[in-house]
């Protein structure tokens, strides 16, 4: 699944504004969220925690339109506690994310 940056960067841009240093602290704001609920997805052991921080991170990608992290996350929680593929694709969009400059 390829990042598909429109909504996120627009939703970044309409809270920043024309504020590049306020983007950037958004953005970098966001990749720590993601990659808290992205760490405790890894380690998680039993489905309820698993589920808790797909939920969480659906969360964090929906007040940021990120949509693919939302449709991932969606697909994680139904699926086997750390799960190495589901984690990866979450990972890879973030590395995207992260670095836009990498497109």
């Amino acid at each position: 699944m390829a990042f598909h940056p429109g909504p996120f960067d627009h939703a970044l841009a309409a809270a920043a504004g024309d504020d590049r240093a306020l983007e950037a602290q958004l953005r970098t704001g966001f990749v720590e969220s993601v990659e808290r609920q992205l760490d405790l997805m890894q380690r998680a052991r039993c489905d309820a925690n698993w589920r808790l921080a797909a939920q969480h991170l659906h969360a964090v990608a929906a007040g940021f339109h990120a949509e693919e992290i939302m449709h991932l996350a969606d697909e994680a929680a139904q699926g086997a506690p750390g799960d190495p593929a589901a984690t990866r694709k979450i990972a890879d969009i973030l590395d995207t994310i992260r670095d836009p400059r990498n497109d």
